[in-house]
């Protein structure tokens, strides 16, 4: 089955660090966004994947918890892609005259579209798939829902902000987009930050969240090389303020205990030309980790560590 664009090929458990400790520090001026976030130990991964995609959930898996207001993914919509979520911007606020696109990873109906996905698009330094299918809860509950599920609570908070907001995909086309496109509309609308929201797939007992950084690119269509500090700068505050929101601690099993890692293989990093990060907001499979990510209040919290995050890096 195809791979999670986002998650690497290779898995270290790490030790669990103190999520106030890590709070304390990744808010300060040196912060974890300095040095190499993996503690210059892990190598850079390849493209790959580490079985984290799974098949569509059963339609007698239970229902995640609903209980907080937000807003309910659209029935099929007319307008083009990138579009959809092209609202707010006018209010006034902290965020007045900004710009930011939420990128809710893959898409619930990609299973139904295995040719389309698997097509191989330029990322710059090779070729990967187009998408893939996510991974889900053990219980069926799919990434692509809880992705976009957080991206609406996400726009929400930001929208209040005053921030103009604009969302890749909401739940408005069959497939992808892929993740050239995804990179594309955050360029073309020449966001101030775009996030990647997604969830993990890794072994029971690997827990916690993780951003994911750009590495230094250069090759075809691919250029990092203004990104890479202002990206770091972005992820560097999410990371601390996710922990302050939601209570959850950084992943005990890739990023050195930071919250963060670096990446030089995904394509809607490598592609972008404006301060982009990906977030696993933890990892589906894990029980506990699980619980979590289903949990609405929990979503709630998870939207509001990347908000408070977003605000940081515009107000910074």
């Amino acid at each position: 089955m195809p791979y999670d664009e986002s998650v690497p090929p290779t898995r270290r458990r790490r030790s669990l660090l103190a999520a106030t400790a890590f709070a304390a520090v990744c808010l300060t001026a040196a912060g974890c966004g300095a040095g190499d976030v993996s503690g210059g130990t892990r190598a850079e991964p390849g493209p790959g994947g580490s079985g984290t995609s799974a098949p569509p959930p059963s339609k007698s898996a239970p229902a995640p918890d609903r209980t907080s207001a937000s807003p309910t993914p659209s029935a099929k919509s007319s307008k083009p892609a990138g579009s959809s979520g092209s609202t707010g911007g006018g209010a006034t606020g902290p965020l007045s005259g900004k710009t930011v696109v939420i990128d809710p990873g893959h898409n619930p109906n990609n299973h139904l579209h295995t040719g389309e996905i698997n097509r191989q698009v330029d990322i710059g330094t090779t070729h990967k798939e187009c998408d893939t299918t996510g991974t889900s809860t053990n219980s069926g509950y799919a990434e692509a829902q809880f992705t976009l599920d957080v991206s609406h609570r996400l726009r929400t908070l930001l929208q209040k902000q005053g921030a103009k907001v604009v969302l890749t995909y909401d739940n408005d086309r069959a497939y992808g987009p892929c993740v050239d496109e995804r990179a594309r509309i955050g360029n073309e609308a020449r966001a101030d930050a775009v996030v990647s929201v997604h969830a993990d797939g890794s072994a029971v007992g690997n827990r916690g969240f993780h951003v994911i950084l750009p590495g230094l690119v250069r090759g075809g269509k691919a250029d990092t090389s203004k990104i890479v500090e202002p990206s770091r700068d972005l992820g560097t505050r999410i990371a601390g303020l996710f922990v302050r929101d939601t209570g959850s601690a950084p992943s005990n099993y890739i990023g050195g205990n930071s919250g963060l890692d670096i990446r030089k293989d995904l394509g809607g990093l490598n592609l972008s030309t404006v301060p982009k990060v990906f977030i696993e907001c933890g990892n589906m499979r894990d029980p506990k980790d699980a619980a979590l990510l289903t949990s609405a209040g929990w979503r709630q919290k998870a939207a509001q560590g990347i908000a408070d995050g977003i605000s940081s890096y515009l107000e910074g």
